[in-house]
């Protein structure tokens, strides 16, 4: 290998390999993978959801369809995006390149980071708020040192966010359970009444299947950026159904009970009036950190790809931006949610139809593969998916709008591809036959 070869490896290494493929000695196992999906699922705002859907639903067995029906639409949908990060060991971002284009790639990129900047801004509230509220420290030097503090680890790269996981995993997993049986020893009657409440808010079943779905539909699109470091395809299936459909799952009912239980959707409220505060100040504060930690290095590979600039600058641009928007995102985090749902799942949706269903799961290395510009059948499809995913009625089986858009944006964007670009399909079938 030459001097100026490895050079490259080493400036590539160092960057966490964000234009790059992940190199086989950078791999990781099921235990390491899902430890780090599962820190990036378990996430306190899942658990205001789940607090939010149990207000609207009664816990059995409404509640356990919302929370099953809309964790496996983001694990199977995670999934997908998995497999094709695990093969390829490619990010969102340049996986977003094939489908869309090289400078098309940079549109859903702006929109993603845009997103995960944003669900940062929102963890780094619910880190500042409970403390000054509970605790009367003052708000802004803790919104400060929290979004310095998880902007620090995402600096250091993905082996962080490893350390981190491996620590709020098991903590969140003892915060949760410790919360439940409180919820269920303090409420007379038990398990038996929590089961029999009567819900106080009117929710939809689509809207509830929305919030579930749109409560990590971006983390799931983004699936990729951390599934890339999966050994082989068979980890990275696994690893991001495990994070999803189980550690999700977890999150919502731990929320939806203590909401049962209290009255209360915010987690920070539930755990105070169950006498849980100091315990869940620190374990809120581990689980946070760990998914905050995900959001921001995700929304750093996006800007790596709009930008070309060096992971670790636009990592400390996007943290402090997200710091400052925390006030305004945390203050209007369901509407976040729905909008989420409805803008997303469409770019997932396009990526898996052009990796299975036009390239049958095959893509050449980003360095020999010749990209187009713009590819705007995805482009089109994406739209579409959107204007779908808006229209889409509020009752019935064609009711889950991030369903809609991402099935219509992936069998849209073949048809249109074929339209569009009939003439290289027509030289990909010779070539084939």
């Amino acid at each position: 290998m030459s001097e100026q070869q490895q050079g490259q490896d080493f400036a590539a290494a160092h960057d966490d390999y964000a234009l790059a493929p992940v190199p086989e000695n950078a791999r990781r196992g099921l235990f390491s993978m899902s430890a780090v999906m599962l820190g990036f699922t378990f996430f306190a705002a899942s658990m205001w959801t789940g607090g939010t859907l149990g207000q609207g639903f009664k816990l059995w067995p409404d509640l356990f369809i919302i929370i099953l029906g809309g964790n496996l639409i983001l694990g199977v949908y995670g999934a997908l995006l998995g497999y094709a990060a695990a093969k390829t060991n490619l990010s969102t971002h340049i996986l977003a390149r094939y489908a869309f284009g090289r400078l098309g790639s940079k549109l859903p990129s702006t929109m993603l980071a845009i997103t995960q900047i944003g669900w940062f801004g929102v963890g780094v509230a619910m880190f500042a708020y409970p403390i000054n509220k509970f605790l009367d420290v003052p708000n802004l030097p803790l919104i400060i040192g929290g979004g310095i503090l998880m902007t620090y680890t995402v600096v250091i790269g993905f082996k962080a966010i490893e350390w981190l996981s491996a620590i709020a995993v098991p903590a969140i997993l003892v915060l949760g359970c410790m919360s439940v049986y409180t919820a269920i020893s303090d409420t007379e009657g038990g398990m038996e009444t929590l089961l029999s409440l009567t819900p106080t808010e009117t929710l939809t079943f689509a809207m509830g299947i929305s919030l579930a779905v749109g409560s990590f539909i971006s983390g799931a699109t983004l699936t990729p950026d951390f599934v890339r470091y999966a050994r082989t395809r068979k980890v990275g299936i696994w690893a991001t159904i495990i994070g999803f459909t189980f550690g999700n799952s977890l999150m919502f009912i731990f929320g939806a009970v203590g909401s049962a239980a209290t009255g209360m959707s915010d987690i920070a409220e539930v755990l105070a009036q169950q006498g849980l505060l100091g315990a869940g100040i620190a374990l809120l504060v581990l689980n946070i950190w760990t998914t905050n930690d995900n959001a921001l290095y995700a929304s750093s590979l996006g800007l790596a790809n709009i930008t070309g600039f060096k992971r670790v600058h636009l990592v400390i641009v996007a943290g402090a931006v997200g710091t400052i928007l925390a006030d305004f995102l945390y203050n209007n985090f369901v509407s976040w949610l729905v909008f989420l749902s409805v803008s997303l799942p469409p770019i997932g949706g396009v990526i898996i139809g052009d990796f299975y269903l036009r390239c049958k799961t095959s893509y050449a290395k980003p360095d020999e593969h010749q990209f187009k510009e713009i590819n705007w059948a995805a482009m089109v499809a994406w739209g579409l998916a959107i204007a779908v995913s808006f229209a889409s009625p509020d009752t019935g089986l064609l009711s889950i709008a991030p369903l809609n858009a991402i099935f219509t944006a992936m069998l849209a964007y073949v048809v249109l591809y074929r339209v569009m670009y009939a003439g290289e399909v027509s030289k990909e079938k010779v070539t084939a036959g």
